[in-house]
């Protein structure tokens, strides 16, 4: 059985009646805490606490919370017809869902560590404080965790870190420098509390504060900090690259050297259907989550270069003698999923079927299913066959949001745009491209801020592909109007065609392919037409129903 958190769903709430009998008033209740008592022991505490990670277990239009923004970058798209597929489109506002629902979530998790820390400092005087100070530390983070994620998504917010009456709850919003400058001033604080890696899998541990510090300072641009945090993480050397780039994604990333902390699920208390979202008819998906042409081609050749500069590179075999990290995030036409050969080029009407060390044609489902194949991909990482077909509507794999590898990147984009590309910068890198698994060539020293910068953006999508920071990385890099407006694409698709393109595309610094100049680009698939609106969409609406209920908030420009 996993070691995990034993999460206990805890909603603290005010309990408030309403009669003339004053005896009635002062009753408790006797089924359930109430604020009036809470806490009374280190049990209660332990309670409210696992209450607040409760609140990692959030699946917005079908996805893993953290994982979910990328469904609206350039590297995925929601088939559902959804307020994420609308914000994709950049055509959210102020009453869309998917924005709004991130807004309450956080905010009611944030609320849930300020009721421990307003009501329970007193239990440091009654329990052993290290443990006290472990678990209110872990609280902390999580509600630093989500204001981080507040500040990035919407600017300015309300900063509250105390439980509030009603006569203050008309909150107006906190410069997002303030609320950015409490998130590291939080973490700094609780990291000591903290031990550098957890006995019990799924905790907070330093390790975790420090991989969220460099995260929080590298999209604030503030360099020196992000590349601190990562250093010390680094050198702790609790951590290592894993060699098994696929594997740390599956269940076996339970235990990876290189995965710092991952948001712990387990059947008959709480599972989650990623299978179902990623894998494809055949295999008993939905395949509801896509990503497009674009994200194929950003993959370099084996040899380091780019698919429209390497000699290794064939348009007519196009997956051939690409990065590995290509196959281990996206299953391609050709590529084995589950039991079937994975094909969706419509003239694919049969496919290969594995039964035990036997291999026979059967009626291909993916070829011309209405709600098959759309872009000719699917997403392969954080989903493990191991378990099919059990785990298909309903698994407990444990899905990773802190490892090294993304630290690694960090320090290494902090430290290029110090301008100290010394060789530490080098090894970061190459630690990542050389994993055994991966064995992509080595970045040798001598390139320019420029090239390094380019260099560490195209590392970040190859290597974080899916993991939930494509979207940040544009937007912080204020290219988000350059890669996101136009067809969101699909493979070609036509009858009687190769179903490939006839060229490679052009491949831009950062990995981003043109088809311009594509002799048969009218024969891709259009998904949709997307838009980018830079003076509106670099921040999210601030929900209408919050405006209305806080008088003191003002909402976002262009909404």
């Amino acid at each position: 059985m996993k070691n995990l958190i034993k999460y206990i769903l805890l909603i603290p709430v005010l309990f408030m009646s309403y009669s003339c009998d004053d005896e009635f008033l002062e009753r408790m209740p006797l089924d359930s805490p109430s604020s009036e008592t809470y806490f009374e022991n280190e049990t209660e505490l332990e309670m409210a606490v696992n209450g607040v990670y409760n609140r990692l277990w959030y699946w917005p239009a079908g996805i893993a919370w953290f994982l979910s923004f990328d469904f609206a970058s350039d590297d995925g798209w929601d088939r559902n017809g959804s307020p994420l597929q609308a914000l994709g489109r950049g055509e959210q506002n102020a009453d869309n869902g998917f924005t709004n629902g991130f807004w309450s979530h956080f905010y009611r998790a944030i609320n849930r560590t300020n009721f421990i820390t307003t009501r329970g400092s007193h239990l440091r005087d009654e329990m052993d404080p290290a443990k006290y100070d472990r678990l209110v530390g872990e609280a902390r983070f999580i509600r630093a965790y989500f204001y981080a994620y507040l500040a990035e998504l919407y600017g300015d917010v309300p900063l509250v870190t105390t439980t509030l009456t009603l006569e203050e709850s008309q909150t107006p919003r906190t410069p997002k420098s303030e609320v950015i400058d409490f998130v590291m001033s939080e973490l700094n604080e609780i990291k000591g509390y903290l031990p550098m890696d957890a006995t019990e899998k799924g905790r907070i541990t330093q390790g975790t504060v420090l991989a969220l510090m460099s995260r929080v300072a590298l999209w604030n641009e503030r360099w020196e900090d992000a590349a601190a945090a990562a250093k010390e993480l680094m050198d702790s050397e609790t951590y290592a690259i894993d060699p098994d780039y696929e594997g740390m994604f599956t269940f076996a990333g339970d235990n990876s050297p290189e995965v710092i902390t991952r948001i712990q699920y387990l059947r008959g208390v709480q599972t989650h259907n990623l299978p179902r979202n990623f894998w494809s008819r055949m295999a008993l998906g939905h395949s509801n989550k896509k990503p497009p042409q674009d994200m194929v081609d950003t993959y370099d050749a084996i040899d380091g270069l780019p698919i429209d500069e390497s000699p290794l590179y064939d348009p007519q075999n196009p997956f051939e003698n690409r990065d590995p990290r290509l196959d281990y995030t996206l299953v391609v036409p050709g590529s084995r999923l589950v039991n079937w050969i994975y094909e969706t080029h419509s003239d694919s009407t049969m496919t290969w079927e594995f039964q035990g060390e036997d291999s026979v044609r059967v009626p291909n489902i993916e070829a011309q299913h209405a709600y098959a194949s759309f872009t000719g991909y699917l997403y392969r990482k954080h989903v493990d066959v191991a378990n099919y077909p059990t785990d298909v509507g309903s698994t407990d794999q444990n899905l990773t949001i802190f490892r090294l590898g993304e630290v690694l990147l960090n320090y290494a984009e902090a430290k290029v745009e110090l301008n100290q590309i010394d060789e530490s910068v080098y090894d970061a890198i190459n630690a990542i491209r050389q994993r055994e698994s991966v064995q992509m060539p080595v970045i040798e020293p001598g390139k320019t801020q420029q090239e390094m910068r380019n260099l560490v953006r195209k590392e970040r999508r190859h290597e974080l592909g899916i993991e939930g920071f494509r979207y940040f990385d544009i937007r912080r890099w204020g290219i988000a109007e350059d890669v996101l407006p136009g067809p969101y694409r699909g493979r070609v698709n036509r009858y009687g065609e190769g179903g490939w393109l006839n060229e490679a595309p052009m491949i831009d610094p950062i990995g981003t392919p043109s088809y311009d100049h594509i002799s048969n680009a009218d024969e891709m698939v259009v998904v949709e037409t997307r838009d980018f609106n830079p003076n509106r969409d670099y921040l999210w609406p601030i929900p209408r129903i919050e405006l209305e209920t806080n008088t003191a908030l003002t909402q976002n420009p262009g909404y």
